[in-house]
């Protein structure tokens, strides 16, 4: 699996500028999790997609303003997060599983049968 990070510039607001979600992967026999920590992102505001072989983790922060209030000093001034991951062929992207929890995103993507490790028994003859 390849990442590649999908940046713009300009402050309109169909800017395609988002930071880079920081994430871990874990790969064992049966396939990979990756981790991917998303701070202030909704369940709601999350989109995931498969296109071909790529990943696409998209997310809108949440951070709402008072009516009454505006901001004075703002260091984030980027309110998504997107990351695209080529994914290697050996996974079952039919199969993805994700659950979200305190920030953390969790995908668990199987690898497909084919590619999994398998034990073959030697009988007697």
């Amino acid at each position: 699996m390849r990442t590649s990070p999908e940046s713009g510039n300009g402050r309109d607001p169909r800017d395609t500028r988002a930071l880079l979600p920081r994430v871990d992967v874990l790969e064992d026999t049966a396939g990979i999790t990756l981790l991917a920590d998303l701070p202030g992102v909704a369940k709601e505001r999350l989109e995931l997609k498969v296109e071909g072989d790529t990943l696409l983790i998209e997310g809108e922060v949440g951070t709402p303003m008072p009516a009454q209030m505006q901001s004075v000093y703002a260091e984030i001034r980027v309110p998504r997060y997107r990351r695209a991951f080529t994914l290697s062929r050996e996974l079952d992207s039919a199969r993805i599983e994700a659950s979200m929890k305190d920030g953390v995103l969790r995908l668990r993507i199987p690898k497909q049968e084919h590619a999994r490790p398998r034990r073959i028994e030697v009988r007697a003859s």
